[in-house]
């Protein structure tokens, strides 16, 4: 299996809500590595990597997590894993 890039943009009321600590929380029952931030124009960033069904499942817990009435839109996009980060963290 070959490790994948999931990069999701949240919009909607994602900021000043505990949104970032709520997908950290998420992140400790999944085999994946990332992290989180806020972006300047009010959207949260999301960027994992790690095995496309871990990460599909990992995506839908973020939606199941009390989180999902908040996101108005999420955006996916997928690439190939960089192998850039070391556990999951917030940023910024």
């Amino acid at each position: 299996m070959s490790r994948q890039r999931l990069r999701v943009l949240y919009l909607g009321h994602v900021q000043g809500v505990g949104f970032r600590y709520t997908v950290k929380s998420v992140a400790t029952g999944y085999e994946l590595a990332g992290r989180v931030r806020n972006l300047s124009d009010g959207r949260v960033e999301l960027t994992v990597e790690g095995e496309r069904s871990e990460l599909e499942a990992f995506a839908q817990a973020v939606r199941d997590s009390g989180l999902g009435p908040l996101i108005r839109q999420e955006l996916q996009m997928w690439t190939e894993s960089s192998g850039e980060f070391r556990g999951f963290e917030i940023t910024q």
